[in-house]
């Protein structure tokens, strides 16, 4: 029933379970896994407008997709114009979806203007859109907060701006700016999103499991759903959520033998993706998202804050997953 493809300007995507753009979590390896679980879409993590106008080499690593199945929508934030259309300019050869972040709510990016304090001057929002818009050749999509602070709920006007300025979906995260992720997303304010615009609409927040997933599209009436903090150490929640809506029960958890296997896999690809120096340091918070909750997790969390070398890694989580 809530399960179907979802068109987003003229891309088709299989189903209408997302996977959020995630600054220093949505890398290739991660995006590929979510995609084998059947994530209908992926993200890049979010890259600044100006670092592609500059021709900054790390972010343009960061938008490598290369051997990645699409469709992938590809997510720039700024506040200037101009690096703006340069920046659609350059993922233009490459995207399927073009994002513009206007939703972030990391002190570093709103200082600058950009991410979600363009909710505080949706003229100048309007402008950016608009010129993406031209420039672009794919379908453009937008992504918003419910508003900046309780006193600037601007949500339903951002939508209908965002819609007349000529963006094909919008996904929105049922908190402000101000809330962080702290409460509970608010899906009262994507309801009204949803019926304000005729647009897709994406729910966003607090999708965590199979429950919290179907709340969203009952609650709300959205086109689809957009998970973000519930992939933590969890790339299966897409097909559990998937399976569930489908037919009406439960998937079983994956198996301690399972749950190791996508672990070695992840870290392999890193150490493929960004050499074993860089990929082992990173790797860390992965593994500890994949064993929350698990026996002695705190233990070998410190274990594996203390390594640096592939081989002693999948030695250390082997170990401790035959002792589960």
């Amino acid at each position: 029933m809530y399960i179907k493809p979802l068109k987003i300007g003229s891309v088709e995507l299989k189903n209408n379970v997302l996977l959020a753009p995630m600054a220093g979590v949505t890398d290739k390896p991660f995006r590929i896994l979510c995609k084998e679980q059947g994530a209908g879409l992926t993200f890049t993590e979010m890259a600044s407008s100006k670092a592609i106008f500059y021709q900054d080499q790390k972010t343009k690593k960061l938008l490598d997709i290369k051997g990645e199945s699409g469709p992938i929508g590809v997510q720039i934030f700024g506040s200037n114009v101009e690096a703006m259309r340069e920046a659609t300019k350059y993922v233009n050869d490459f995207a399927d979806i073009i994002d513009i972040n206007m939703g972030c709510p990391a002190p570093k990016v709103v200082k600058n203007g950009d991410g979600s304090k363009l909710l505080l001057d949706l003229k100048l929002a309007r402008e950016i859109i608009k010129n993406v818009v031209k420039v672009a050749e794919k379908p453009v999509t937008v992504k918003i907060r419910k508003g900046w602070d309780e006193d600037h709920i601007v949500a339903v006007d951002a939508a209908k701006m965002i819609e007349e300025a000529g963006a094909a979906a919008i996904t929105i995260h049922g908190r402000t700016r101000a809330e962080f992720y702290s409460g509970k997303a608010d899906l009262e304010i994507i309801r009204k999103v949803k019926e304000s615009v005729s647009i897709p609409v994406i729910g966003n927040g607090d999708i965590f499991d199979e429950e919290s997933a179907e709340n969203m599209f009952k609650q709300t009436g959205v086109d689809g759903i957009m998970c973000a903090r519930g992939t933590f150490g969890n790339p299966w929640i897409f097909r559990e959520i998937l399976y569930y809506l489908e037919h009406g029960e439960k998937l079983q958890k994956p198996s301690k033998e399972e749950k190791l296997e996508m672990i070695k896999r992840h870290i392999q690809m890193e150490v493929e993706e960004k050499g074993e120096e860089v990929a082992i340091k990173e790797m860390r918070k992965q593994v500890s998202w994949y064993i929350k909750n698990l026996k002695n997790a705190a233990m070998i969390r410190e274990k594996i804050n203390q390594i640096c070398k592939e081989k002693e890694m999948v030695q250390v989580l082997t170990e401790y997953f035959e002792n589960q």
